[in-house]
Parts: structure tokens; sequence; C-alpha cells
């Protein structure tokens, strides 16, 4: 029994979706004005609504890509390719995990959240996955979207609303995504390759991904200080944003300069949005312990 729970979970992308519901959780936090305690029905609810929905748009490209991942040595240790779970168990998993987070987010939180859900879970699973994945080799730029809408989903869970702060936060994980995962592109670069998907580095070269890391990079340090000046966060923010920013910079002129980081960036890269939205929120809640 816990050998068949670890298989559906294991269709999940469990440490994605974690990453996915804390920039949600963010969100929230951070459209409490003035700072103060995120209600805990919408914290409980909302979170698992959103996770739930993520996971599903995971499950759902589980299938789609299941023939490509097993091929490739990062994926071909995944349930489906492992015969570990069939695409139909793996497709009702996926549709029944959506339909129950709708109707979390339908009942317990707004229709707004659940709508803007459901197009995140879509663009993700079917636009990008079906489509842009193997369309073209912006695909990561243009289905980014999708991945970078959770502060936008926390923050309309709290208020009900589109708020011009939370667009500044689905800015920065926008530009984020490119460099975040060209980096891996360049490692698994023969992989993708091999399955015919078009990744920058497959299309047009590695040192040419390289220079797109480095002016996306850039771009990302120019977004990240977008909430300082927009004066939705403080000094302590943009300080840490400014190393941040630095710390994944360097990463970027060391590819740039053909050494062997791609790893270490797309390693950094993580850390990189966990930390940047951990100091957006200590910097929420500062003026409380003045």
């Amino acid at each position: 029994m816990m050998q068949l729970v670890n298989n559906y979970l294991g269709l999940c992308k469990l440490k994605v979706v974690a990453l996915i519901v804390f920039t949600a959780m963010v969100g929230m936090f951070l459209a409490t004005s003035p700072p103060g305690m995120v209600p805990w029905d919408v914290l409980l609810w909302g979170n698992l609504g959103i996770g739930m929905a993520a996971s599903a748009a995971a499950a759902i490209n589980h299938v789609l890509d299941a023939r490509e991942d097993a091929k490739m040595a990062r994926t071909h240790r995944r349930p489906l390719p492992q015969g570990q779970v069939t695409g139909t168990q793996a497709l009702i998993f996926a549709v029944a995990l959506g339909a129950v987070s709708m109707v979390i987010l339908v009942v317990f939180i707004n229709v707004l959240t659940a709508t803007l859900t459901f197009i995140s879970l879509l663009g993700y699973a079917v636009v990008y996955t079906m489509y842009l994945k193997r369309a073209t080799p912006q695909n990561i730029v243009i289905g980014g979207a999708a991945g970078a809408a959770p502060p936008i989903l926390g923050w309309a869970a709290l208020t009900n609303t589109i708020d011009p702060h939370a667009l500044l936060l689905f800015l920065i994980v926008f530009i984020w995504t490119p460099p975040h995962f060209w980096a891996l592109a360049i490692h698994r670069r023969d992989e993708y390759a091999k399955v015919d998907i078009p990744m920058l580095p497959v299309t047009h070269g590695i040192p040419f991904t390289r220079l797109q890391i480095l002016l996306y990079t850039i771009m990302l340090l120019m977004v990240s200080v977008l909430p300082f000046a927009t004066r939705m966060s403080g000094y302590f923010y943009l300080a840490g944003a400014l190393l941040l920013g630095a710390g994944f910079l360097w990463y970027a002129i060391q590819l740039m300069q053909g050494k062997d980081v791609a790893m270490k960036t797309f390693g950094y890269s993580i850390w990189y949005l966990m930390a940047i939205f951990a100091i957006l929120l200590v910097d929420h809640y500062l003026p409380l312990l003045q």
C-alpha cells in the first residue's frame, strides 16, 4: 500500500510543488495590509487547493512526456517509465486531483482564485507540455507564465483581486524561469537532442544559451528591485535582492567564460527564488519588530 502511495506521489513533482506553494503563501502574507496574519482557513484551503492543482498539472506532464522520459537519464526512473503506474491510472489521478482542487478553491476561497489556478494548470499541462515544449526553443519563456502565477494566486486567495504588487512578484518568477531552466538544459543538452525536444542549447548551441542566461540574469537583477522602487518593500529587501542577484550574475558570468558550472547555476537559482521570497516576507513584517 505504501509503495502504491509513493508511486502516485512520484507523479506530483513534490519538490516543485513545494516551491509553488511557498511562493503562493508568501503572496498571501504580502497581501495583508497592514502586516498581519492570514486567516487560517485561507492559509490552509488556499495552499491545499493550489498545491493539488500544481500536482495535477505535474501528473498530466508525466503522462504526456512518458515516452521521452523513458529515454532520458534524468527522468527514466519516474513512475510511468518504470511501469509502476499506467498512463490511464495517472490520468485518472490527475483529473481527480485537479477536480478536487477546483472544488476546494471555489467553495472555501473564491472563484477568481479557482479560475486563475485552472488557467495556470491548463497553461502548464496543455499549452506548454503538449505544444510549446516541442514547437519552439522559446518554450520555457512563453510557458513560464504558468509557473510564475502562484504569487498572484496567493494574493487573490486573500483579497479576491489581481493586485499590481502581485504582478511584480509574477514578473520576478517569470524572468527567473529561463536562466533557471536553461542552465539545466545546458547540462542535459544531449538528452534533449536525443528525444527531439528543441531546447535552446539544442537549436542554438551552448554559447548562445550562455549569453541568454546572462542577459536574463541582468534583467532579473533589475526587475528584482521593483518591489523597492514601488515602495512595496524596504531597504532590507533591497539589500537582499541585490546580494542574491549579484550571486546569480556571478554564476552567469562564469558560464559565459565557458566554465562547467551549469548545474551549480541551476542549484543556485532554486535557492535564489526561495531566498528572495523569504526576504520579501521578512521585510513585510519588519515594522512589527521595530
